[in-house]
């Protein structure tokens, strides 16, 4: 039997090669878990795809399970929930390996217990999510930068804390909201994304404004005062800025009484 074709769903019927009945319903199997970094498979941590062992493709495809292939993981301890995809059947049986951010999600040690569950999520139409740090949005572009990084990724699950990784640096991420539902598949779709503000981000603090001044009352005659003594054109007060020489002011005589004319007489006619 061409495992990998049936998975793809080009492997006939319900009807197996002997005319027996295919066992029908989700895949349902319970492993232990550790980090992707133990089988040199660190690029994984960009998404949230996991790998199984080769069991596991060959009940997948016994139960007709097609592509995409998406399953639910679970802490039954603490009942913590994520969705994701798969990348590979090569781990050992009875293991699972999977991105260390997603453990932590689900509280999960190294060699923890983990259930894994094959589920059909709708297409992704909605997205809100929030960078816990305001280092998100010094990105040139956040947004091209999260649509690259969500290729790795092949589901989404309301209340998760994804991580998104740009130039060797990790950045926290929550998901707030999905649509239609709480989780969805974002596999070959076009999701609409929306912002909340990072989980660090302050409000600027703007300064008061300051009340406007009273007007003052001025008369009407001071007003025409000042009006006569500036000149807004060439900002300069004219008049009044020094007391004219000496020389310029007639003298009175001793006896404070002043003469017109007492000056002496000059001609430029020659004599």
């Amino acid at each position: 039997m061409n495992i990998l074709r049936n998975i793809l769903g080009g492997g006939g019927g319900p009807m197996g090669m002997h005319g027996f009945d295919m066992p029908q319903g989700p895949f349902t199997a319970t492993y232990r878990v550790y980090p992707v970094s133990f089988i040199d498979k660190g690029d994984l941590e960009k998404g949230n795809k996991i790998i199984l062992p080769s069991s596991a493709l060959e009940q997948l495809a016994r139960l007709h399970i097609t592509y995409p292939m998406l399953f639910q993981i679970a802490n039954p301890i603490v009942d913590r929930k994520t969705h994701c995809g798969v990348m590979e059947f090569i781990a050992d049986e009875g293991t699972c390996f999977m991105p260390y951010w997603m453990m932590q999600n689900l509280l999960l040690q190294e060699g923890g217990m983990v259930t894994v569950q094959s589920v059909t999520l709708p297409k992704g139409q909605y997205v809100k999510i929030q960078p816990h740090t305001t280092d998100f949005l010094d990105i040139a572009n956040p947004k091209a930068v999260l649509e690259h990084s969500m290729r790795n990724f092949a589901a989404l699950t309301k209340g998760d804390s994804i991580v998104i990784n740009f130039n060797n640096k990790n950045y926290e991420i929550d998901v707030l909201d999905t649509r239609p539902g709480n989780a969805i598949s974002i596999i070959e779709t076009d999701v609409e994304v929306d912002f909340a503000p990072p989980k660090d981000y302050v409000e600027p603090v703007r300064a008061p404004v300051a009340a406007p001044a009273a007007p003052s009352i001025t008369s009407s005659a001071e007003k025409e005062s000042a009006d006569d003594d500036f000149d807004p054109m060439s900002r300069r007060i004219k008049g009044g800025i020094r007391p004219a020489s000496s020389a310029a002011v007639p003298k009175a005589k001793a006896n404070g009484s002043f003469t017109a004319f007492s000056g002496a007489g000059h001609t430029l006619r020659k004599k």
